[in-house]
C-alpha cells in the first residue's frame, strides 16, 4: 500500500511538473517573440534613422560639389579678366 501511494505520488509529481514546464515552455516562446518584435521595431527604426543621415549626407555632397565646380568656373572666369587687362592695359595681376 505505502508503494502504491508512493507510486502514485510519483506520478502526481511528473503529471505537476510536465504541466509547469509545458507552462514554462509556452511563457518563454510568448517572451522570446516579443523580445523579436521590439528587435525588429528597433532595427526598422535605426534603418529609418540610417536613411534619413543618408540622404542628408548625399544632399550635402552634391552641395559642395556644386560649390566647387562653381568656384572653378569662377577661378576660370577670374584669370580670363586678368589676362584681358593685361593684354589690354599692360597691367599685370596676381
Amino acid at each position: 500500500m505505502a508503494k502504491d501511494i508512493e507510486h502514485l505520488l510519483n506520478e502526481q509529481t511528473k503529471t505537476i511538473l510536465n504541466a509547469v514546464d509545458e507552462k514554462l515552455s509556452i511563457t518563454e516562446v510568448r517572451i522570446l517573440s516579443d523580445v523579436d518584435k521590439k528587435i525588429l521595431a528597433s532595427e526598422e527604426r535605426i534603418n529609418r534613422k540610417i536613411e534619413k543621415l543618408t540622404t542628408t549626407l548625399d544632399q550635402f555632397l552634391k552641395r559642395m560639389t556644386d560649390m566647387e565646380d562653381e568656384f572653378t568656373m569662377m577661378k576660370n572666369d577670374l584669370n580670363r579678366v586678368k589676362q584681358v587687362i593685361k593684354d589690354k592695359l599692360g597691367i599685370e595681376l596676381t
